[in-house]
């Protein structure tokens, strides 16, 4: 462990006894994490599609929701729809990101987040032996074991929300 960060995410990781590793994300000048982050995990032998992105959205009804998908999948807003039984859909606004979820965008992870956000899986994520995610801290990513993220996701919804064929 040669970096050390602190989040709600670990806290969560270190209490259920998951082993996980950080992995530093060099901020650009801006303090926007590197674009190319598929070149970094490359460089450190991760597979980029093992990467789960945390797809926060708003419905109709004000709920938040977040999807975790791997793979680079797109979420299929018309799946999404019937199964929250929703009229529409909308990405989180940037500034809603951190509000629901007590992160910034970027590092938002699919886990650790406060009780009132629905979480849905996608498929995907089981796709992949290990995982990355968001570690609540920019600039800093979490790989873990896809199927412990999938033990600590156990109450969330798990199904087919992305288009595209899987």
């Amino acid at each position: 462990m040669g970096i050390s960060i602190n989040s709600p995410v670990i806290e969560l990781l270190q209490h259920e006894s998951i082993a996980y590793d950080v992995i530093e994300i060099p901020l650009t000048e801006d303090k926007k994490p590197v674009r190319n982050l598929e070149e970094l995990l490359l460089k450190q032998g991760i597979d980029p599609q093992s990467v789960v992105r945390s797809v926060l959205f708003k419905t109709a009804s004000d709920k938040f929701v977040l999807l975790a998908v791997a793979g680079g999948g797109r979420a299929d807003w018309g799946v999404l729809r019937k199964h929250l039984n929703e009229r529409k859909c909308r990405m989180a606004e940037f500034d809603e990101v951190p509000e629901a979820t007590g992160y910034v965008v970027g590092a938002v992870p699919p886990i650790a987040l406060p009780e009132d956000i629905k979480i849905l899986v996608d498929i995907s994520v089981k796709d992949y032996e290990t995982v990355v995610i968001g570690s609540g801290v920019l600039g800093f990513a979490l790989s873990l074991k896809g199927a412990d993220l999938l033990k600590l996701l156990g109450d969330a919804d798990q199904g087919v929300f992305v288009s595209g064929d899987h």
